[in-house]
């Protein structure tokens, strides 16, 4: 009976806001692919995707025999004209929990990977290494040493590089008694960081637990936040001062399931956003791509990346030119890569 009804939740919920007219006007071409077909472990999640410039295509995510377990380590993979390459493992603790890998270039092309170590999420460290073609990595170390206060810099989603040069890592802690979001801010091309203070999040006097953010800079060089939350919603906050300070959250017009999110923009200021778009909790389909043509105020959903019965789920964007790239978990078993073309 649970589920019946659950494959009757998703069947409705895939029909709600798919603007098939908007797709044709966007989507030119779309390609999906496994990153491996033969899984390298018993279980992954939490993915993340860059491009380089010389045309390959880096991916990430943290492997083993289940979320949380000791075996758990962070695998990184290459697309060429090839195919993608076998997984290459990074660990910086044995027999210690990895999770959720961050890929980001810094301005001199060198890869940053970013991830965090810990049994707990509340004792997170945050470790980063670095690559100059992705295929080989340095020791990771500490990105913050010494701190110990839940995790430092970028927990899902990947920084944002302002007009500025600075550097903004979306970032979030659940050591407390609720989820609560804050940026983390380099000047010097991640060499060191400076957290915000907690981005308030209330409805009435309670605390709307919020983690994971999205970053984006508008033309105009305001700064906004989408995360993720326990109330049905993406929340919204945003900063006019580079990330310094921000307003206190709100809710959108988007559902969230609590599960992650991810957006890019284009050089048009169009915003591309991933996402479960419903409320219903625990419930991660089907994963829709959204955009919005007026700076975040409203979107539609141009089209389903998958929208079966099952999990799909945290999804990574990074959009160069005229190609999205994006990649995501399914069911736990493997990490999807989509191409998507647009005009």
């Amino acid at each position: 009976m649970f589920r019946r009804i659950i494959s009757f939740l998703a069947s409705v919920i895939m029909l709600i806001g798919v603007s098939p007219c908007a797709a044709k006007e966007i989507i030119v071409s779309s390609e999906r692919e496994l990153i491996f077909t033969e899984k390298p472990t018993e279980s992954c999640h939490a993915s993340t995707v860059l491009p380089l410039d010389n045309g390959t295509v880096v991916a990430a995510w943290f492997a083993g025999t289940k979320e949380k377990a000791d075996d758990v380590v962070i695998l990184t993979s290459v697309r060429t004209e090839n195919g993608w390459s076998e997984p290459v493992k990074v660990s910086a603790e044995e027999n210690t929990a990895h999770w959720n890998p961050v890929l980001f270039e810094l301005s001199d092309g060198t890869v940053a990977l970013y991830f965090k170590v810990g049994k707990e999420i509340a004792s997170w460290k945050t470790y980063v290494c670095y690559s100059s073609d992705a295929m080989a990595w340095s020791e990771p170390e500490e990105l913050v040493p010494g701190d110990t206060s839940g995790g430092r810099g970028p927990v899902k989603n990947k920084p944002l590089r302002l007009n500025s040069g600075a550097i903004l890592a979306p970032a979030s802690d659940e050591s407390g008694k609720t989820w609560r979001a804050f940026v983390d801010i380099s000047n010097d091309d991640g060499k060191t960081w400076e957290r915000t203070d907690f981005i308030e999040a209330k409805l009435g006097v309670i605390d709307i637990p919020m983690i994971q953010p999205t970053l984006w800079q508008s033309k105009d060089g305001s700064v906004h936040m989408f995360t993720r939350t326990k109330a049905g919603k993406i929340y919204r906050s945003d900063s006019f001062d580079e990330g310094k300070t921000w307003s206190e959250a709100y809710p959108t017009a988007i559902g969230n399931n609590n599960s992650g999110i991810d957006l890019d923009t284009d050089s048009d200021g169009r915003i591309f956003l991933v996402c479960n778009p419903h409320s219903a909790q625990g419930i991660r389909t089907p994963l829709s791509l959204l955009v919005s043509t007026d700076d975040g105020k409203s979107f539609k959903r141009i089209m389903n990346l998958e929208a079966g019965l099952g999990e799909y789920s945290y999804p990574a964007i990074v959009i160069r030119g005229d190609t999205i790239h994006i990649t995501y978990t399914y069911e736990r078993d493997y990490i999807v890569y989509r191409q998507i073309k647009i005009k």
